[in-house]
This record gives C-alpha cells, sequence and structure tokens, in this order.
C-alpha cells in the first residue's frame, strides 16, 4: 500500500517548462502501460502489477464506482471517468520520482502522447487484453495536485498548451474487459 506523506520539493514553472520537450518524445502509436494504481479509499494507494478492468466497475479493487461524481445528476459515478491515466513523463517531471507516481490519482501511467492532436475522444486504446475509450470530458487538476506536487504544476497542466497535451492526463471509460499488467504494449485501435 502506497501512502506517501513524503513531501517533496515542487519545480518551478520555469523548470516544468523545461521538461516539455521530453513529454513530446511520447511514442505516438504505441507505447508501455508502466504503473497500475488502484485507490482501495481515499488517499490510498495501492500499486499492482496486474490489474482487471471491468466494462461496468473500471478497475477491479478501485473505488471509482463507490466515490460517485459531481458531474452527474444524480451524484452517481461518471462513466467517462471511468480510468484516468496519466504520461509517464509527464508525472515523472512534476512528481520528481517514480515513488510519489501513485499520488496523482490516476491508475494506469502510460508512456504514450495523450494529447488531443494524438488521442482524440473517441479513440481506443488496447491494453493486454482490455480496451479503454479516450473520453470528452476533460482531466483537470484540482487543490489535492497542487497540494502533492506544487501549484505551479497545476499551473503547468491548466495552461492552453498543457490542456491541449493533456498533462494532467486524460478520462477513459473500459469498453472491453480483460486483463492488464505492468509492461504491456498499449496501442490505438483501428476503428
Amino acid at each position: 500500500m502506497v501512502q506517501s506523506t513524503e513531501v517533496a520539493t515542487h519545480l518551478t514553472g520555469e523548470q516544468l517548462d523545461a521538461g516539455l520537450d521530453q513529454i513530446r518524445q511520447s511514442p505516438a502509436d504505441s507505447g508501455t502501460l508502466l504503473m497500475i494504481v488502484r485507490r482501495p479509499d481515499v488517499d490510498k494507494r495501492e500499486v499492482a502489477t496486474e490489474g482487471m478492468l471491468h466494462v461496468e466497475d473500471g478497475l477491479a479493487g478501485d473505488t471509482w464506482k463507490d466515490r460517485g461524481s459531481t458531474s452527474t445528476p444524480d451524484g452517481s459515478a461518471n462513466p467517462e471517468a471511468q480510468v484516468t491515466i496519466i504520461n509517464s513523463r509527464a508525472i515523472d517531471l512534476m512528481a520528481q520520482s517514480e515513488d510519489r507516481w501513485p499520488l496523482a490519482g490516476d491508475q494506469l501511467v502510460i508512456d504514450i502522447d495523450m494529447s488531443m492532436e494524438n488521442l482524440p475522444a473517441g479513440t481506443r486504446l488496447s491494453i493486454g487484453s482490455a480496451v479503454i475509450e479516450i473520453s470528452e470530458k476533460p482531466h483537470t487538476g484540482c487543490v489535492k495536485f497542487a497540494d502533492r506536487f506544487g501549484k505551479d504544476a497545476l499551473r503547468f497542466v491548466s495552461t492552453p498548451l498543457g490542456r491541449d497535451m493533456r498533462l494532467r492526463g486524460v478520462n477513459t471509460r473500459v469498453v472491453q474487459s480483460g486483463t492488464i499488467r505492468a509492461g504491456d504494449t498499449v496501442e490505438k485501435v483501428a476503428q
């Protein structure tokens, strides 16, 4: 169980901007699933080497379905935000240590170009035997994100360029249930 209370020195806006070229080098069509993170409870993280993605329930062992959402009329979990993914190079820059990646709260950390141009809403990605679909609903930063990675990091992901590159990550929904493993290839699915 990951419960890092470690406080890192937060990078400045200038330091974050200097990392953009590395993030831009993310592969476009075929990447790698580097980390699977379940959230078994509020502010709790559990890194797994293998996971099960379900069409109805999202990532097995994660509390997405139980948490609900303020973006649905009845407060139920939003199926368009079932599984969140984040670019490994972006979170590595902001977190400054792989041990701190889970603090972002995203279930999957993937080395792939997540820009709107490369992965427009509706794009499907195969991971192991599962398939996820990029949602229209944007994934945005929050107070917790700023507390963990710094106010400059929140600004960094919230700029027009940061939103276009989806530096805060992407919301997805599971369209084909299946098993995923850290190290799996992540590929765009031809539609």
